[in-house]
């Protein structure tokens, strides 16, 4: 993945453990901000999520529990980068 391609505008989300989220849809990439302490942590960008994978994500009850869930344990499936 080239990531220096890719600028992901990225939305602030309540959750313990993650701080934002974003999605190109073009590349079927998803951003992740961790918390880290009080403030914000790293930034990972995941391949292989689509659009339709991306509403499920923001739309779950609980965001992190999603992620840590369905993408997370799959790295196979979608490779990470991480960005900053």
């Amino acid at each position: 993945m080239n990531t220096t391609e890719i600028s992901i505008t990225m939305t602030p989300i309540e959750s313990s453990q993650l701080a934002a989220i974003g999605h190109d849809a073009i590349n079927n990439t998803l951003a992740i901000q961790f918390k880290r302490g009080e403030g914000v942590g790293n930034t990972y960008y995941y391949q292989n999520v689509d659009a339709e994978q991306f509403q499920q994500f923001q739309g779950a009850e609980s965001i992190g529990s999603h992620f840590y869930k369905n993408i997370k344990p799959f790295a196979e499936k979608f490779p990470f980068k991480k960005i900053d």
